[in-house]
């Protein structure tokens, strides 16, 4: 490889890779290979820049496994000859990706920034322009001659952070994400200052890319009122394999009956069933109070700190591999890329 670094620009499609035509006022997909006439600054950065887009470009509300596989298939073919990789991608999905892909990517050594933006690339107060220019640095970054970062991340609004740590909590401010049971990684001001000890640890073993997915899972939010009819006819979903259940504080749910039951039955009749906290920030510890010592009791697994985003890939990925029913709960349990403690 040369001594300058060589970095990649996978755009998938969103607000970071829109131009505003000025005579309709309609947004349309901006050509990356124009990158340097539109952003001069990109210049500057000690690096050299190659381009790829989705053929199909696709709003992160669209986002699905498949083209996780497909970005995960991007990385994998130009692996040996970039050394560092930045995904353009819409907000609104993007901590599912960026979990999705630090699952897919075993042994990674190399660094896969997500970014985009709120704003357009072409408008004024875009967003745009900071996010993608400190992604590339970030990415071009090495200590000698190695990549100092060497994991999947979200860079956003002068933050870096482990990508399956992140998730997304402002529809229109800059600082659209947050990292809320893990340090920053980084933080762009006058200087790009590196979080060293938070940095996800490093692997001399060779990319192995997972390419399989099982979308047989769903998330439910508990919420006062949640009827025994309507479990029951989530649990009851044809090919259903999974399930996140979003529950109170430290992992709390209802302890009637009926609502016992069903999640025992399920986990009885193979469904693999994760307890995450919908708070924003905190652990599930069952067993702390009464109202969760009975999802403890019947083997429901606990997501820990995991965030949402995380605990349904990291379900996905799971099932995608095929693992032994009786291993499942236990390695579930266990972080594999630091996305829970």
């Amino acid at each position: 490889m040369q001594s300058k670094p060589n970095i990649l620009l996978i755009y998938t499609g969103g607000t970071i890779g829109m131009m505003k035509d000025f005579n309709s006022g309609a947004l349309k997909a901006f050509n990356f290979n124009k990158l340097l006439q539109k952003i001069p600054e990109i210049k500057q950065l000690d690096c050299t820049i190659e381009t790829v887009s989705f053929k199909k470009l696709i709003d992160s509300s669209n986002m699905n496994p498949d083209n996780w596989v497909q970005i995960a298939k991007i990385i994998e073919d130009n692996y040996d000859q970039f050394n560092g990789f930045v995904v353009l991608h819409g907000s609104d999905t993007m901590s599912y990706s960026a979990s999705a892909l630090s699952f897919m990517l075993e042994n990674l050594s190399k660094p896969v920034i997500f970014t985009g933006s709120q704003l357009p690339i072409g408008d004024l107060r875009t967003d745009a322009k900071e996010n993608l220019i400190t992604a590339i640095q970030i990415a071009s970054l090495q200590l000698k001659g190695k990549p100092t970062i060497q994991e999947v991340c979200l860079y956003f609004e002068y933050k870096l952070y482990r990508g399956n740590r992140t998730t997304k909590i402002n529809a229109e401010h800059f600082n659209a994400f947050s990292s809320p049971n893990y340090p920053d990684l980084a933080e762009s001001g006058v200087h790009l200052n590196i979080n060293s000890s938070a940095l996800f640890s490093k692997t001399n073993n060779k990319l192995f890319v997972h390419k399989q997915l099982d979308d047989n899972v769903v998330i439910i939010k508990m919420f006062p009122g949640i009827n025994e009819s309507v479990m029951a006819a989530i649990i009851a979903i044809p090919n259903l394999k999974g399930i996140v259940l979003e529950t109170y504080g430290s992992g709390n749910a209802p302890t009637q009956d009926w609502f016992i039951q069903l999640l025992q039955k399920a986990i009885t009749s193979g469904l693999h069933i994760i307890n995450v906290t919908q708070c924003s920030g905190g652990s599930v510890s069952m067993g702390h109070y009464e109202t969760s010592t009975k999802l403890k009791e019947i083997g429901i697994i606990s997501g820990k700190d995991i965030t949402t985003e995380a605990a349904i890939t990291k379900l996905m990925f799971m099932l995608g591999q095929n693992v032994a029913p009786n291993n499942f709960k236990n390695l579930f349990e266990t972080s594999l890329r630091g996305e829970m403690e």
